[in-house]
């Protein structure tokens, strides 16, 4: 979607709320783009970029003043778009390194790693901000950006904050030339033992990965 048709002509390009919009608006279409799988040699350093440019807009959001919306209780932004399908394209794009291991909290004592999917963490991700674009697009300015301020504190900035971890570490594995532990048998429906994860059979070497997704180790 242009700027002409999401943003209100007197609206200033200088203008907070518009480039948070913006931000918002390019990381949906963006992903949503990466998800058909029309490229997908290029689908990780892609996602990587974008996640970091949302992270940036989740930055200003939270060193901005809190955000008091207009009205005491939020207006019935109507059903939930479904990402099922969403989730499910990118888990398949992703599959060779979908599932990693994340601290939920790193300011909690001895916290085990827990296991992820950077395909649900994006899905989630997307969900929250089309919750606030529904409210931006309908004029509700003030409420959109309480709800990505207030999402970015309690779900989504931590979320895509591990999800950046993950994509940076693949990258970081291919252009460093270095072996990629295999996480097999780990799935999001299991726990990760009591302090560290055990690593099962094998290792995913990482020419076997780094090709398909478009990535090159340095020689």
């Amino acid at each position: 979607m242009s700027d002409a048709t999401l943003h209100a002509i007197d609206r200033d390009p200088d203008d907070f709320s518009v480039q948070i919009a913006d931000q918002v608006e390019s990381f949906l279409v963006a992903v949503t783009e990466v998800a058909k799988g029309d490229e997908p040699d290029s689908a990780v350093p892609f996602l990587l970029l974008e996640v970091s440019q949302l992270l940036l807009a989740g930055g200003r959001l939270g060193a901005h003043e809190d955000i008091v919306p207009d009205e005491r209780y939020e207006p019935d932004p109507g059903p939930e778009a479904d990402v099922d399908d969403l989730r499910e394209n990118l888990a398949r794009l992703l599959e060779p390194v979908d599932v990693y291991s994340e601290v939920f909290d790193p300011y909690e004592p001895r916290t085990a790693p827990v296991p992820a999917r950077i395909s649900d963490d994006l899905t989630d991700v997307i969900t929250d901000l089309r919750h606030g674009m529904v409210h931006y697009r309908a004029g509700r300015t003030t409420e959109a950006l309480w709800w990505w301020q207030f999402s970015y504190f309690s779900n989504w900035g931590s979320t895509a904050s591990a999800a950046l971890r993950a994509l940076q570490s693949v990258v970081a594995h291919v252009r460093l030339n270095q072996p990629l532990a295999a996480l097999d048998g780990l799935d999001t429906d299991q726990g990760m033992g009591d302090d560290t994860l055990e690593i099962e059979a094998g290792r995913v070497m990482v020419e076997e990965i780094g090709e398909p997704l478009g990535l090159r180790p340095v020689t």
